[in-house]
């Protein structure tokens, strides 16, 4: 059924597939752009892991905190883990650096190497719900897989 997905989502679904990760891209009938809306959509709570983008203030690069719907980021505990003042992004950069407007953003299947960090608070879950690339489209992973294809960094990001 993954055909009749929007070009974003496919993207995500065939990067899920060449990882080896054997989950389910699907389009929701309520919008998922806000971790709420998407708890909502789904039926869960804290299950949902949110994508947020930063930008590092001196290099420029663009960092993914991969955070648990019900937390929100420490931009200062944040900085103090990349060691590098990070801030706010607009939505042009979030598209340049992933490849995906925000309110859809993806852990995976980014243009560009993007350095991610996991929240710890989100191994607590069997299953976690994330973004799949357009504002109303999802797929569920287990929080070891997501690390695995993302080589991201686990840590308390609140």
């Amino acid at each position: 059924m993954d055909y009749r997905l929007n070009p974003c989502s496919q993207k995500v679904q065939e990067y899920l597939r060449t990882m080896g990760v054997d989950a389910q891209v699907r389009e929701m009938p309520a919008t998922t752009r806000t971790a709420k809306e998407a708890a909502q959509a789904i039926g869960c709570s804290a299950q949902i892991a949110k994508s947020i983008v930063f930008r590092t203030a001196q290099s420029g690069r663009a960092v993914l905190v991969i955070t648990s719907g019900a937390n929100r980021v420490s931009e200062r505990r944040m900085s103090e883990l990349i060691g590098e003042q990070i801030e706010k992004v607009t939505p042009d950069f979030v598209r340049e650096s992933t490849g995906f407007g925000i309110g859809g953003v993806p852990p995976v299947g980014h243009c560009n190497p993007v350095e991610t960090w996991i929240d710890r608070d989100l191994l607590q879950f069997d299953i976690i719900w994330a973004a799949a690339g357009t504002p109303f489209t999802v797929f569920s992973i287990r929080p070891n897989q997501l690390q695995s294809i993302t080589a991201g960094r686990i840590q308390s990001v609140t």
